[in-house]
C-alpha cells in the first residue's frame, strides 16, 4: 500500500520524490543491439523481433483496408459515439492552436515574420498490450492532421491472431489514418526510424510505451530522429485538504496506478484525516479493480506526504513536476496559477485526470519522470516547424547597415561586415 511520510524536511525533498528506477545501461544495451537490426535488416528483423517478442509471426506488416471495414462492424455503437464526440473536443481545443503569420518591420525598410510548416512525415506509436490506448491515437492523429503533415503512420501491435484492437483501427479511420502497420515495442521505433522495406521513414517519431519504447525512442533520437519528448511510466500528483472528496481523490490515485506496476501516484495535504481517509477508500476500491495486481505494485513506488500548509504542498508540487496534477483545495483557482512545473493542471473535484486522457479535449501525452519542469506537453506546436523569413529594402539596408558592420567588425567577422558593405557600394543604394 501506499506510504506514508509526515512533514518531511526540505533537504529530503529530492531522495522523497525520486521516481522508479531503471538499470538504464542494461537497457540501452538490449535496445540498441535491436535497433542496430533493424537498421541493416529492415523487415526481416522487424518480423524476427516481433516472434521472439509478441509471440506471433506476421504475413504482412501492414494493416490492408479491408481489415478496416470489418474491424468496424466489431466497435459497438457507444463506443463509436464516444469516440466521436472525443475526436470533436480534441479537434477544437487544437484548432484555436493555429497562429497567423503576422509581418513587423523592424526597422524602416527591414519586413520580418514567421510561418509555421508542417513536419512532412511523422510515425505515431500506440501502445496496444495489456490495455489498448486507442484514446492515444486520437490525441496523436488529430493534431498532425490539423496541423497539415503530408504523411503519417501509426505503428502498433497486433495480438498473436495478428489483429489490431478493433477500436484503434475505427479512431484511425475517423481521423484519416490510411497507413497502420501492425508491430509494438523497440522494433516498431526502429522500423519508423530508419525505414524498412515496407515501413517508411519518418521525421519525428509520437507517442508513449513501456521502458524498451521509450529507450529506443530516446536512442534514435541522438541519431538525428526528432522524437516528441522524453517519457516513462504514468504519474500523477494530487494537492488536497478537507475541500476535497476522499473517495474522489482514491478513485483519481488508482487510474493511474492501474497504468502499470512501474507507475506512481503522489497525495500532498495538510490534513492527516484526510490522508486517513484517502488510504482507506484506496483499499476499499482497490479490490474491486481487474487490474488491482498492476495497482498495488504502482502503489510500492507511491507516497501519501503530510505537509504543514497548503503552500508548503505548492512548493512540493513544483519540486515534483508532475505529468498530471490534480487540485482540490481551498482557493483552488488561485492555487493552481502558482503552479510553474506540471504537464497538465485538473482543478476542482469534479475535474477527474480521466477526463483529460479522454475527451475534454487537451492533449494527453506529456512529459513524465520531471521533464515537466523543461518540457510542454504535445499539441499542435509538436507537428509544425516555425521558418522564420526577412525581406530587407535597399534603403532599408543603408539604415542598418552600420549596426551590422559595427557588431561582425567587433567579432572579427570581417566577411559577414563585407557581405554589406559590398551591397553599400552599388549604385542601388
Amino acid at each position: 500500500m501506499i506510504q506514508v511520510y509526515k512533514y518531511p524536511e526540505r533537504k529530503g525533498w529530492a531522495e522523497l520524490l525520486k521516481r522508479p528506477a531503471l538499470d538504464y545501461q542494461k537497457l540501452s544495451n538490449q535496445v540498441g543491439q535491436i535497433l542496430s537490426d533493424i537498421k541493416a535488416n529492415g523487415d526481416e528483423a522487424v518480423l524476427k523481433y516481433t516472434q521472439k517478442f509478441d509471440n506471433y509471426r506476421l504475413p504482412s506488416l501492414e494493416v490492408l483496408i479491408d481489415e478496416l471495414d470489418v474491424n468496424d462492424i466489431a466497435v459497438s455503437g457507444p463506443l463509436k459515439n464516444a469516440i466521436d464526440t472525443a475526436i470533436n473536443n480534441i479537434s477544437a481545443f487544437h484548432r484555436i492552436q493555429k497562429e497567423s503569420v503576422n509581418h513587423i518591420e523592424t526597422s524602416p525598410g527591414v519586413l520580418c515574420w514567421r510561418k509555421s510548416v508542417a513536419i512532412e512525415k511523422v510515425g505515431l506509436y500506440i501502445p496496444g498490450g495489456s490495455a489498448p490506448l486507442f484514446s492515444t491515437l486520437l490525441m496523436l492523429a488529430i493534431p498532425a492532421g490539423i496541423a497539415g503533415c503530408k504523411e503519417i503512420i501509426v505503428c502498433t501491435p497486433s495480438n498473436e491472431e495478428g489483429n489490431i484492437n478493433p477500436a484503434i483501427l475505427y479512431a484511425a479511420k475517423q481521423t484519416g489514418i490510411s497507413k497502420i502497420y501492425k508491430i509494438g515495442g523497440a522494433q516498431a521505433i526502429g522500423a519508423m526510424a530508419y525505414g524498412t522495406q515496407t515501413i517508411p521513414k519518418v521525421y519525428k517519431i509520437f507517442g508513449p510505451g513501456n521502458q524498451y519504447v521509450t529507450c529506443a525512442k530516446m536512442l534514435v533520437n541522438t541519431e538525428g530522429v526528432s522524437i516528441d519528448m522524453p517519457a516513462g511510466p504514468s504519474e500523477v500528483a494530487m494537492l488536497v485538504d478537507e475541500n476535497c472528496i476522499p473517495s474522489f481523490v482514491a478513485a483519481d490515485l488508482l487510474s493511474q496506478a492501474e497504468h502499470g506496476q512501474d507507475s506512481q501516484v503522489i497525495l500532498i495535504s495538510p490534513s492527516e484525516n484526510i490522508i486517513k481517509e484517502v488510504v482507506r477508500c484506496l483499499e476499499e476500491q482497490l479490490e474491486k479493480l481487474p487490474r488491482k495486481d498492476i495497482a498495488k505494485m504502482a502503489l510500492k513506488n507511491s507516497k501519501a506526504i503530510l505537509v504543514h500548509d497548503i503552500n508548503e504542498g505548492i512548493n512540493l508540487v513544483n519540486e515534483y513536476a508532475p505529468e498530471h496534477l490534480i487540485i482540490c483545495c481551498e482557493d483552488e483557482d488561485i492555487v493552481a496559477e502558482r503552479i510553474i512545473n506540471a504537464g497538465s493542471v485538473f482543478i476542482g473535484n469534479y475535474t477527474p485526470e480521466s477526463a483529460g486522457d479522454y475527451a475534454s479535449g487537451t492533449n494527453h501525452t506529456l512529459p513524465t519522470n520531471g521533464f515537466a519542469r523543461a518540457y510542454s506537453g504535445l499539441s499542435l506546436d509538436s507537428f509544425i516547424k516555425k521558418i522564420t523569413f526577412q525581406k530587407i529594402t535597399p534603403e532599408g539596408l543603408s539604415i542598418l547597415a552600420p549596426t551590422i558592420m559595427e557588431m561582425a567588425n567587433a567579432e572579427g567577422l570581417q566577411a559577414h561586415a563585407n557581405a554589406v558593405s559590398i551591397r553599400l557600394k552599388t549604385n542601388e543604394i
